[in-house]
C-alpha cells in the first residue's frame, strides 16, 4: 500500500522529560524495542530507497520516496514480509546489495490517535518523531504535548545526521557496539 506520511521530528530532546510528559498527557505507552534495518539505494532513482526493517514485533519491506522536506514529503509503499534474514537474501538474489546496516532503539507511544515516538540512534541524541493522519493532526499532536511548532523538522534521517556533522550514507554498519 502506498502512503503519504505526515509527520516531523523535535532533535535533541530530554528522552526521559518526554517519556514523564507523554506519561501525564494519558499518552498510551506500547513498547520499547530495538529495531534493524537495512537500506538498499534504487539505480536511477535519487530520493529513493527500499528499507527492510525489523521492528521487534514484524519485519516490512518499503520504497521510501521524499518529495520534499514538508510534513507530508514523503510517499510510502510498504509490506510485510516473513522473515528478516531471508527477505534480504531473496534482495540479494535479485541484486540489491544493503549500503548500510542500522539499528535504533525506539519507544512507541500513541496518543490522540497520532504515533509518539521516542528515538535513540547512534552518535547523535535522542530525537521525538510525531505521525498523523494530516500536517495539522502532527502539528495539533506536538501543541497537545507542549511542544513548540517552531522546533518541527521534517528532514530525514540522514539530514538529521548532517546536522551533527555525520554522514550516515558513509557509516555502512550502524550500532549500538
Amino acid at each position: 500500500m502506498t502512503a503519504i506520511e505526515f509527520e516531523a521530528k523535535i532533535l535533541n530532546i530530554e528522552a526521559e522529560a518526554i517519556r514523564s510528559r507523554l506519561a501525564e498527557v494519558g499518552a498510551e505507552h506500547l513498547r520499547d524495542r530495538l529495531q534493524r534495518r537495512y537500506v538498499y539505494d534504487i539505480p536511477g532513482r535519487p530520493g529513493a530507497w527500499v528499507r527492510l526493517r525489523d521492528t521487534g514485533s514484524d519485519v516490512t519491506l518499503c520504497v521510501k520516496e521524499i518529495h520534499s522536506d514538508a510534513t507530508d514529503g514523503v510517499t510510502e509503499t510498504e509490506t510485510s514480509v516473513g522473515d528478516f534474514d531471508t527477505t534480504n537474501a531473496i534482495l540479494g538474489k535479485l541484486g540489491y546489495r544493503p549500503k548500510a546496516y542500522q539499528e535504533n532503539r525506539r519507544s512507541s507511544w500513541t496518543f490522540g490517535g497520532a504515533a509518539v515516538e521516542i528515538d535513540h540512534w547512534p552518535l547523535i541524541p535522542p530525537y521525538l518523531e510525531i505521525e498523523g493522519d494530516s500536517a495539522e493532526h502532527v502539528h495539533a499532536t506536538a501543541l497537545a504535548l507542549g511542544l513548540p511548532l517552531d522546533e518541527l523538522t521534517s528532514e530525514n534521517t540522514t539530514k538529521v545526521y548532517h546536522r551533527y556533522g555525520i554522514d550516515i550514507e558513509a557509516i555502512p554498519r550502524l550500532t549500538f557496539e
